[in-house]
């Protein structure tokens, strides 16, 4: 059995703030009237500076998340556009469309358990149509190329969420 993978800080922060909002919207709070008007007054501002930080965070995680979805989404519908490229690079290209696949799902999957995800996936727009051997082959070394640099680029987003 593998392990599961590690969640980065930010989106434990997010999941446990989840679980305890539950938590605190369950328990009665009791007469304030013994408290102080200004110490009431000072812990309402804080509330409110907590409550727009975790939402900026969150707004900054879900487009984090969705733009790696969608970049993964695309490089999906290219590299299937690739298909037949050549005998020899089949195998591949095959395991390069399921893993490119594997990771849109996780990233999806992790949207939706945070409740980020939009209500619909998005749909593939029109691909380009490789009509002959030389434009497969010219246009798989430019996927290849640009999914290399979009998935650099991921792994460093990814390794700075990660970082507590």
């Amino acid at each position: 059995m593998s392990p599961e993978p590690a969640l980065s800080p930010a989106l434990q922060l997010l999941l446990w703030h989840s679980a305890l909002w539950t938590v605190q919207e369950a328990t009665p709070l009791g007469p304030a009237s013994s408290l102080p008007q200004s110490f009431l007054l000072k812990c309402l501002e804080q509330v409110r500076k907590i409550q727009g930080d975790g939402a900026a965070l969150q707004e900054k995680l879900t487009g984090c998340l969705s733009q790696l979805h969608s970049g993964l989404f695309l490089y999906q519908g290219l590299l299937q556009a690739l298909e037949g490229i050549s005998p020899e690079l089949g195998p591949t290209l095959d395991t390069l469309q399921l893993d490119v696949a594997d990771f849109a799902t996780t990233i999806w999957q992790q949207m939706e358990e945070l409740g980020m995800a939009p209500a619909l996936q998005p749909t593939q727009g029109a691909m380009p149509a490789f009509a002959s051997a030389f434009q497969r082959r010219a246009g798989g070394i430019l996927v290849a190329s640009h999914l290399q640099s979009f998935l650099e680029l991921a792994y460093r987003v990814l390794r700075h969420l990660a970082q507590p």
